[in-house]
């Protein structure tokens, strides 16, 4: 078994030389576990304030925005820190409400922001059951918004029973489904003008 030292060692050869598989492995073979993944994240942070300012901006801007927060009653965030990261990361505008948000506040935000995502999580069933009522709630509002719920107890089953529009299974394809969901969103909206 490796002493920390050298899985630290290890680690921070695979983020310098570009090794994605050697990062990875740390992790599926439960040498790294989500707190260890959580200072990893604060270490990129760190190195992204450094290197946005150098990054030249994209004439579209940002590639979307997405307001993103752990569902009221819910103070658990470690899942959805991954995922904000995630959305950083791919050059989102991210819109983050923190944790125990309340039910109106993604409402309020989404409206404010005009974000074309929302992004839910929550991690006991019994905050679960908010999620199928601020669904309803931004719909009402606007139509056009593609709703994504994440978190331990959410399934695919879930999500479809709520009325969302896509589900994160991991942090990891977080970003590929709210591309997913917006590109639906896109060729709804130019149905709807044809």
């Amino acid at each position: 078994m490796a002493s920390k030292e050298e899985l630290f060692e290890a680690l921070k050869d695979g983020v310098i030389n570009y090794k994605e598989e050697q990062v990875k492995e740390l992790y599926e073979k439960h040498e790294y576990f989500v707190p260890e993944v959580l200072m990893c994240a604060d270490a990129l942070y760190l190195g992204l304030d450094i290197l946005r300012p150098h990054v030249p901006k994209s004439d579209a801007g940002a590639v979307a925005q997405v307001v993103i927060g752990s569902i009221q009653g819910d103070v658990h965030d470690i899942g959805k820190n991954l995922v904000k990261m995630m959305f950083d990361v791919a050059g989102w505008e991210v819109y983050d409400l923190g944790r125990d948000v309340p039910l109106e506040k993604f409402v309020e935000e989404q409206l404010r922001t005009d974000a074309e995502v929302v992004a839910m999580s929550a991690m006991m069933t019994t905050t679960m059951l908010g999620m199928k009522k601020v669904i309803k709630m931004i719909k009402d509002k606007n139509p056009d918004v593609a709703i994504m719920l994440g978190g331990a107890p959410v399934t695919q089953d879930v999500a479809n029973l709520f009325g969302a529009d896509g589900y994160a299974e991991s942090a990891g394809n977080a970003v590929a489904e709210g591309i997913k969901m917006i590109g639906r969103l896109r060729e709804f909206e130019k149905k709807k003008e044809g």
